[in-house]
């Protein structure tokens, strides 16, 4: 055997530039590594407090994390009362934050500024200047808020200017019947419980039978002849939004973990890939129809797909015009947010409110009963008639406002009025706290006080940017319409039906999840009237 020290020279020199160059890999990453996780952090850190901001120093990696998870299970476990302030309860750490700190405050999502906004004209000016303020693309809402809630620039032009027909005034009146049917059977379902029971009234824990509700007329107007699918598709995502936000864990905040082969991981795959899955079959079904000749159906997906078509056509079969299957299921998706989550929410503590406070019970069923009498069924036309009634929701959605913290993010430093935001900074709008500041409404700010929108809105809030419970500026909520009327139409025919009061057994303990929910369900004293 020979040894040729030649070969070996030549061995080395060519190992030489090789372990040169992932010396200088290894060593990009560390920085890139090292930048994010500390020197990046620190130095917005060191930015957002020369101008003012105040918040917890930055701890490595986690942030505020760990301090934001013990709050918040600390905060469920403690009930409080209906007369309580019920903000720290569904805001803890941010209310927390505030507390300490004043207004113009910080907290760390990990190693990611969180900037809080509490000034009305700076939440303004975000919500408006949507292109500078886009939205966070977060671990725990990829899942959730996709199609038209998670899309931005150009992308998200097309899909609002496609989707806007589906939830036109004319197309919401069509679906009017539908909406009518699913209350009725909740009502009659209602009826038949306390009948069996012998009595004119009976205690039921409202917010499952609410939940269903929503979940059964989003199906009807969206889904059409494939309502039962479309039941199946809204129960999945129910299951989706549990498992992905429901409880306070840190692998919500930390990227990378959903996709770790754990229980919960497993079951929110299966559950995306079934509901994808269904939903395909359903439009990929109703495409063929359409494409045979068939009429269009006056449901959004009937709807969708035909404005998708028409833009299609007048582009001339252009690439990138319309609407792919894989973008009309991510909006079927988003249907099921805007038309069921919100809604049940609203509705149920509408009732939890009017439990309370009698007096405008009774002033919202007497209005009810002028329009429509004890026996008709409302009408679309007559809901818009509903002053008592939309004042009630009104007040309700400022003091349980839905979507009750929104938040952005800058990709580049960006300036907010009179203060410079660092790139990579998310900005947090907490609506609630707005909502219920007495600087703004008042020193009855806390309390449920219709009364305040007897002249509307802009007299409510003196003409002030303070009032969000649908955003506003470009990204306002497209199902507003939708929600507003589903849950008009709910409470007129509970009010026809019954009056309620609040249970002794029922638990107040709202939570902050995806919305604002009850936490131990709403249990109510319903009579037949």
């Amino acid at each position: 055997m020979s040894f040729h020290p030649t070969e070996t020279r030549m061995e080395t020199t060519l190992n030489y530039p090789i372990s040169i160059i992932l010396v200088i890999i290894v060593l990009i990453i560390l920085w890139k590594v090292v930048n994010g996780v500390w020197l990046r952090p620190k130095k917005m850190e060191k930015l957002l407090r020369r101008q003012g901001f105040k918040g917890n120093p930055y701890k490595f990696i986690v942030g505020d994390v760990k301090e934001i998870i013990t709050q918040t299970k600390l905060a469920l476990g403690k009930p409080i009362s209906l007369e309580d302030d019920h903000l720290p309860r569904i805001v803890c750490f941010i209310h927390h934050i505030i507390q300490n700190y004043g207004e113009q405050c910080f907290a760390w999502m990990g190693p990611t500024p969180w900037v809080i906004i509490t000034n009305a004209e700076k939440i303004k000016d975000v919500l408006i200047k949507y292109e500078d303020f886009q939205k966070p693309n977060h671990p725990f809402t990829q899942l959730l808020m996709v199609g038209l809630f998670g899309l931005e620039g150009e992308t998200w032009v097309k899909h609002r200017r496609i989707i806007n027909p589906a939830f036109h005034m004319d197309k919401l009146k069509s679906m009017f019947h539908s909406i009518h049917e699913s209350c009725s059977l909740m009502t009659t379902s209602w009826e038949e419980m306390i009948s069996k029971g012998g009595s004119t009234s009976a205690e039921i824990d409202v917010w499952p039978y609410l939940e269903s509700l929503t979940g059964d007329i989003i199906s009807r107007v969206a889904f059409g002849s494939s309502y039962e699918k479309g039941i199946r598709i809204c129960e999945l995502q129910t299951e989706q939004v549990n498992l992905s936000i429901a409880s306070p864990q840190a692998s919500n905040y930390i990227p990378g973990c959903r996709f770790l082969p754990t229980k919960k991981n497993r079951r929110v795959k299966e559950i995306c890939k079934e509901i994808e899955e269904s939903l395909t079959e359903i439009i990929d079904l109703r495409k063929k129809e359409m494409e045979a000749g068939a009429s269009t159906k006056d449901d959004l997906l009937g709807i969708l797909l035909e404005s998708s078509m028409k833009e299609i056509k007048e582009h001339g079969n252009e690439k990138g015009k319309g609407l792919t299957t894989k973008e009309v299921v991510d909006e079927c998706k988003i249907f099921y947010l805007a038309g069921s989550e919100t809604t049940s929410t609203l509705i149920v503590w509408a009732l939890i409110l009017m439990s309370k406070h009698q007096i405008w019970q009774d002033r919202a069923r007497a209005e009810v009963l002028q329009l429509f009498g004890k026996d008709e069924i409302p009408t679309f036309q007559g809901l818009s008639h509903l002053k008592i009634v939309t004042m009630i929701l009104n007040e309700t959605l400022r003091l349980y406002t839905p979507a009750y913290m929104l938040l952005r993010k800058v990709y580049k430093d960006t300036k907010l009025q009179d203060v410079l935001i660092p790139a990579g900074t998310e900005i947090l709008l907490p609506l609630c706290i707005i909502h219920q500041d007495i600087n703004l409404w008042g020193n009855d700010a806390k309390e449920f006080n219709p009364e305040r929108f007897a002249q509307g809105i802009s007299k409510a809030t003196k003409g002030q940017p303070i009032y969000f419970p649908f955003s506003t500026g470009p990204r306002f909520c497209i199902g507003q319409n939708l929600s507003l009327l589903e849950a008009k139409l709910t409470l007129a025919m509970i009010l026809q039906r019954f009056s309620f009061d609040v249970s002794p057994t029922y638990i107040h303990a709202p939570h902050g999840t995806l919305t604002v929910r009850p936490q131990h369900g709403a249990n109510l004293i319903l009579t037949k009237i």
